[in-house]
């Protein structure tokens, strides 16, 4: 995908536009509603993006100085996503809207004046700023689903997710390396079929093993929203079926997955 700063900045704000629209019709005992990530509330979702929204500015404008955060919050180990969880979970609902809000405004205008191929720190190896801006795309798809589950309300997909399918298969090494195993030599074809009815399609068309289906589904596999056995998406061969089983899009320690309701675990 060619980096287009500009393109990529409006496809955030409308997802975010959508998920504030969400949030703004809340009344104040739902941001309490445990939503399907254990332990957490909308509340923590909420918060969870405004943080990470003003840590990405900080990495972009005072790189030092995120350094020096990101070791701190290092010391919470894996566990430092419900650390920043914890610290925020009794602010009021109000604020946290505000807080999302400012934040978000304030990472887009930053971002809107950094080369797309500048390089940033990160919580695991630095990314360009491009790269930064589709990984907070992601997360505002993802946990926005979460929050949406949580409401048992239904989200109208839109093409813009296909920041999120072109993150799942570029982290297609990153998955693999979080287990410690070796990134298939196989090449492994996705093609998938786009909110619009679209053909998104990554891979040579003739490999032995293949991925095929909705890029919804996809997507929610690869932000670990849903084990694969629970979409309806074609997973053929070994290696993709793997895959498919540790697929993360998102930085970190690996992700606990979802279970599945037909029984296999992720």
């Amino acid at each position: 995908m060619a980096i287009d700063m500009v393109s990529l900045l409006a496809d955030l704000e409308a997802e975010t536009s959508e998920l504030i629209l969400i949030l703004n019709g809340l009344e104040s005992r739902q941001w309490s509603i445990p939503t399907p990530a254990e332990g957490w509330e909308i509340k923590d979702q909420v918060s969870h993006l405004a943080y990470f929204d003003e840590t990405a500015t900080k990495a972009a404008t005072d790189p030092a100085g995120f350094m020096e955060d990101a070791a701190k919050l290092s010391e919470y180990g894996e566990a430092f996503p419900d650390e920043i969880a914890r610290r925020f979970h009794d602010t009021a609902p109000e604020q946290l809207l505000l807080w999302f809000i400012t934040a978000r405004k304030d990472m887009v205008l930053t971002f809107s004046q950094v080369d797309p191929k500048a390089r940033l720190p990160w919580y695991g190896p630095p990314m360009s700023a491009a790269s930064s801006i589709t990984a907070r795309f992601m997360e505002t798809w993802a946990h926005g689903q979460d929050i949406a589950d949580a409401l048992g309300i239904e989200r109208v997909p839109t093409d813009r997710i296909r920041h999120v399918a072109h993150l799942g298969i570029s982290t297609y090494g990153f998955s693999h390396s979080l287990h410690n195993l070796a990134v298939p030599e196989v090449p492994i074809s996705v093609c998938l079929r786009a909110p619009s009815g679209a053909t998104w399609s990554w891979g040579p068309d003739d490999s032995a093993e293949s991925i095929s289906g909705d890029a919804v589904d996809f997507c929610l596999v690869v932000t670990q929203r849903r084990n694969f056995n629970d979409t309806d998406l074609q997973v053929d061969g070994t290696s993709a079926k793997r895959w498919m089983s540790i697929a993360q899009a998102f930085a970190g320690a690996p992700g606990r997955g979802r279970n599945s309701d037909t029984g296999t675990a992720t």
